[in-house]
């Protein structure tokens, strides 16, 4: 036999493509031939799979080798193909049965001492072979479990090459201790990825998590966390250095509700791609949270690297939520290059090697001082910064992009005795988050038959023709559209808003009080009008 073949696969994006890796031996000079547009870390795979053949017991034939990865006109990366591109070679040589590896998918490098090491994005490489038909897959040990997350896929987790090979040639299965240096895949480059940020799971021990009830005060602000959750709506804090924007942030995403299993595949693929899966949790069940440092690039941010483009922060929040603290110290191109995935929930990034959609459905949440110093106020009280400085301070979040965040909160300080005078009535995340999803209930079943789910995902001319609010509750938006200090989508924002304070009140429909709120909280700052509703009497 001087051909075999079996499958590998190659990703594009979070996307999976499955690769025939064809193996052809004919008589000449030994060589070996990598065909079908392999990058640099692949091309290197005829080196390592060489020394792993031979130091896993097995003779490198000594012919001309040529192996081919179909379709050739897809771009292929990584070291995942080596441990595929080692069995179809063995195969044509004859030392394995070509039968035996030709519906096996596979997936994993290789050392050159033969072991099989873990590669990034298993989970979605094994969600592709089994939309195509493929229910075998080999892949390394480690990365079994997250492999094992797709249904109706037999999954097979291996330390070595000599493993695979006695399997399939049914001979006793040699004993290989673990690797110790095979933890993550590629977790320096998935550090390099998004330099400053941090991808947490908040959810995972709620137990330990970041509670609500440990914020002082803030009582619009906390309304506006629970509006944000309940709608998916996104949120603008605005304050002082100290008052709690950060805080306010980073117990969002304990408010949304747990990920549906479909959610946390999507999410878990990003993750896997990535490289910053959990250790020992193959499965994202939480909502992610992402704070990238203000001097992360665009790349970062939004997706990108050398050859075919990697996900971005946007993406790593896919489902979750992005926080970017001091956001005005954020470049201007970098902010708005959110647009796009604010409105569309994905990010498309083209490439000299091909373009690809990444999917980008987070909440934003923004936190901003008043001011470079941060201590400008209204009454102007110790702040040493210029009105030339405050303005141009301020005006570094564009107009186009602060047109898509729902809810402006102003974040003042919290006085001694909030801070100091606080009693066990605090509302829990656990409280707020069931109210939270409660409202998600609600709404869910208003949309059911269409592909809505929360408020801030349905179009304006639903909200103005299919669910309406309550007659004569859009006067107050009615004036602020002809002072011109409303625009059609901020109409249509507005009315998301007043749903989701609606299916918070328990209400069928918004009236002039829940439109009255969202107009507020779109003004942003300062208010003029006082928040009404149950929810702005639940102080904790």
């Amino acid at each position: 036999m001087a051909f075999a073949r079996t499958c590998s696969v190659a990703l594009v994006g979070v996307d999976g493509v499955v690769v025939e890796v064809q193996a052809d031996l004919e008589p000449g000079v030994a060589a070996f031939t990598l065909v079908g547009l392999p990058d640099k870390a692949l091309s290197e795979a005829r080196d390592r799979v060489r020394a792993a053949v031979a130091n896993s017991g097995e003779s490198w034939p000594q012919r001309k080798l040529t192996v081919g990865l179909s379709p050739a006109s897809v771009p292929k990366s990584g070291s995942g193909f080596d441990l595929a591109v080692a069995c179809a070679v063995l195969a044509a040589a004859e030392r394995l049965p070509p039968a035996a590896i030709a519906d096996l998918l596979i997936i994993g490098e290789l050392g050159l001492d033969g072991r099989v090491r873990p590669v990034r994005g298993v989970l979605p490489s094994v969600l592709a072979a089994a939309e195509a038909g493929y229910r075998q897959v080999v892949v390394a040990e480690q990365t079994a479990a997250e492999a094992a997350l797709v249904p109706g896929v037999s999954v097979l987790g291996i330390r070595s090459l000599r493993q695979l090979i006695a399997l399939l040639t049914d001979q006793p299965v040699p004993e290989e201790p673990p690797d110790p240096v095979a933890g993550r895949p590629d977790a320096l480059l998935s550090g390099l990825l998004l330099p400053g940020a941090a991808v947490r799971q908040f959810g995972a021990d709620p137990q330990f998590g970041p509670d609500l009830a440990d914020v002082a005060g803030q009582y619009e602000a906390r309304q506006a966390l629970e509006i944000a959750a309940a709608g998916g709506h996104h949120l603008y804090l605005k304050g002082p250095p100290g008052a709690g924007k950060t805080m306010l942030a980073e117990r969002l995403p304990g408010l949304l509700p747990a990920l549906t299993q479909r959610e946390a595949l999507e999410v878990t693929a990003v993750h896997s791609v990535a490289g910053l899966l959990p250790p020992g949790r193959p499965l994202v069940d939480t909502p992610p949270y992402c704070a990238p440092h203000h001097s992360t690039t665009m790349p970062a941010i939004v997706g990108g690297g050398s050859g075919l483009p990697r996900p971005g922060a946007v993406s790593l929040a896919h489902r979750g939520v992005l926080f970017l603290d001091e956001a005005p110290e954020f470049p201007g191109r970098v902010l708005d290059a959110l647009r796009q995935p604010l409105e569309s929930g994905e990010v498309v990034i083209a490439r000299s090697a091909g373009s690809l959609r990444l999917p980008a459905r987070f909440l934003l949440c923004l936190a901003a001082n008043p001011c470079p110093c941060g201590r400008y106020s209204r009454r102007g009280e110790g702040c040493d910064c210029t009105p030339a400085m405050v303005s141009r301070y301020q005006g570094r979040l564009s107009g186009p992009l602060l047109d898509r965040v729902d809810l402006r909160v102003q974040v003042d300080p919290v006085t001694r005795a909030e801070l100091l005078d606080r009693d066990s009535s605090a509302e829990t995340t656990a409280v707020v988050a069931e109210r939270v999803r409660a409202a998600r209930e609600r709404a869910a079943a208003r949309y059911e038959g269409t592909p809505w789910r929360t408020n801030s995902q349905v179009p304006g001319r639903e909200l103005r023709s299919r669910w309406r609010p309550e007659p004569s509750a859009l006067a107050d938006a009615e004036r602020e559209m002809e002072r011109g200090m409303l625009t059609a989508r901020g109409l249509d924002r507005v009315l998301r808003v007043a749903w989701t304070v609606a299916d918070l009140a328990g209400r069928d429909a918004p009236g002039r009080t829940e439109l009255r709120n969202a107009l507020v909280l779109r003004r942003g700052f300062p208010t003029s009008l006082p928040l009404q509703g149950p929810s702005r009497d639940a102080r904790g």
